[in-house]
């Protein structure tokens, strides 16, 4: 899936995103884009605790691809 994230703005923030994703599923494949402001993740959580745990995180998410 892919969401996109309007408050990543550099690599630091792709770093915190990368570890809230982590949080919920360790396993999770991340490949974020802080020029596009998008993350692409491959992970057996839901869609749902994604984005609150980045939402807690201070990174609201919408999704954009793979729903």
């Amino acid at each position: 899936m892919e969401l996109r994230i309007e408050g990543m703005t550099c690599g630091g923030c792709a770093k915190s995103l990368t570890k809230a994703i982590q949080s919920v599923d360790p396993n999770a494949r991340i490949e974020t884009n802080p020029a596009s402001r998008t993350v692409k993740v491959e992970t057996s959580a839901s869609q749902s605790a994604l984005q609150q745990v980045l939402e807690e995180a201070g990174y609201p998410a919408s999704v954009t691809e793979g729903v």
